[in-house]
């Protein structure tokens, strides 16, 4: 294998390693808040939960409020009735009672209603205290489990960068430059092997010379089809694909 094969694929190892961590590194913040932003939709759902109670509750006070005037005015309109000596008013103050205590009955279903209403609503708090405190400490647990893996790439990615530099220095600046062009057009995969006649890249087949180039070991051999830099290795089957 050519030297310049041998240090661009140890470059090329290198590059691929360093990609991946940045790439999972580039990951981590949005897992971060988007465990977040679970236990917070869980804690809203909660509050939510819970206003609902004070609502109900509320309404149900209200409701007593109105039942007690009710009853205010019943009393009040019964008291004129011992006072009054008019037939006519008497019964007026008789149908003011009447519609009063109709009111109640009213009212009262509405409180039973509210008081079901509400009895739903103290379960769904309870269900969601619960599942708003599983998912507080589920983010809690994989927020610290990713802030660990975020360090740990950190060092790993600082560690592989340390000599990166050297490995590029070690190869001749046209064929690193070659590199590098072709590793920001064609991702991570630019120094290929062949094998079956075909390019490792672009899988494409490649003319016979090119093989029987590759095969020499002589000089550096590209594929003409996509660009990158090919390499043989005697374990590879270069016979040209039919």
């Amino acid at each position: 294998m050519l030297d310049v094969i041998e240090k661009l694929l140890i470059l090329q190892d290198r590059d691929r390693k360093i990609r991946r961590i940045s790439t999972e590194l580039a990951h981590i913040e949005p897992q971060r808040q988007t465990m977040k932003t679970r236990a917070a939709a869980a804690n809203a759902s909660l509050e939510a939960a819970k206003t609902k109670v004070k609502e109900l509750e509320s309404q149900r006070k209200d409701l007593e409020l109105e039942v007690e005037a009710k009853k205010q005015l019943i009393t009040k309109y019964a008291n004129q009735q011992l006072q009054t000596r008019k037939n006519e008013e008497y019964r007026a103050l008789a149908n003011e009672i009447q519609t009063c205590k109709e009111a109640i009955f009213k009212i009262e279903d509405q409180e039973i209603s509210l008081m079901e209403q509400g009895e739903a609503a103290q379960k769904e708090v309870a269900r969601a205290t619960q599942a708003a405190s599983e998912a507080r400490k589920m983010a809690d647990d994989q927020v610290t489990q990713l802030g660990v893996r975020e360090e740990n790439l950190k060092k790993e990615l600082a560690e592989l960068e340390a000599n990166r530099e050297e490995l590029a220095a070690a190869v001749d600046d046209s064929t690193r430059g070659r590199y590098e062009r072709l590793m920001k057009n064609k991702g991570e995969n630019v120094v290929v092997g062949v094998q079956h006649g075909v390019c490792g890249g672009c899988h494409m087949k490649l003319q016979p010379q090119l093989v029987v180039s590759c095969q020499a070991q002589q000089e550096l051999v590209t594929c003409s089809n996509c660009g990158r830099i090919l390499y043989y290795t005697r374990d590879m089957d270069l016979a040209v694909a039919e």
